[in-house]
């Protein structure tokens, strides 16, 4: 049991910490409105993560099957939402970061958790390298999955998640304790480029659709 919630603990770790889209939406939430809202964004794809954990864990071919066949349109979904998130924060790059005084009354109301941690969840599931990473992970476990207990089953769907969460709590929290200490300059040149990164993953994802 030990050797399962390591190595479950390790997929979602090794899944969710790699930078990309995810980690910069992240990075960029937690400068412009706190750890909260940049918890609940990593948090999304942590559950995100579960989610395949599960269908992993419980062998559900059929499933794995359909995200297969389905990934097309989900990568053409998430690259239009990526390039819409990456240039909306792009175009409010300079507005200054929740907590802090407005200038001459600009700002914005701070983004909910709730979205924050709805758009990365549905971002994570539409993602094709999400899904085929799962895919090529529990591949070469298959051989010890078979003949899971469902309590099994249920921690290792744990130990994916509270692995992808690790990440996401690390990088909150880090990038939260050099929040207050950047001047605002450098946290619109960070949030602006963030965005730009943002967009080009989307503008990638779609290229590769359209090929």
């Amino acid at each position: 049991m030990l050797e399962l919630v390591l190595k479950s603990a390790f997929i979602g770790l090794s899944i969710a910490a790699p930078v990309g889209p995810i980690g910069l939406l992240c990075i960029q939430r937690t400068l412009q409105h706190g750890m909260r809202v940049g918890l609940a964004t990593g948090l999304g794809a942590a559950v995100a993560d579960a989610v395949y954990g599960a269908v992993g864990a419980l062998g559900l071919a059929a499933v794995l099957a359909f995200l297969v066949d389905a990934r097309w349109w989900l990568a053409l979904g998430g690259g239009l939402f990526l390039v819409y998130l990456g240039a909306s924060t792009a175009w409010g790059a300079r507005r200054p970061p929740a907590g802090r005084p407005p200038a001459q009354g600009a700002g914005e109301p701070t983004a909910g958790a709730l979205r924050a941690f709805a758009t990365t969840f549905a971002l994570t599931l539409s993602n094709p390298m999400t899904i085929l990473s799962f895919i090529a992970v529990f591949a070469s476990l298959a051989s010890g999955l078979q003949g899971l207990t469902p309590v099994a089953q249920a921690v290792m769907v744990l130990a994916v998640f509270l692995g992808s969460a690790m990440w996401w709590l690390l990088l909150s929290a880090g990038v939260s304790m050099l929040r207050h200490r950047l001047p605002d300059a450098a946290l619109a040149a960070i949030r602006l480029v963030s965005g730009v990164l943002v967009a080009a993953f989307g503008a990638w994802q779609l290229g590769s659709v359209l090929r």
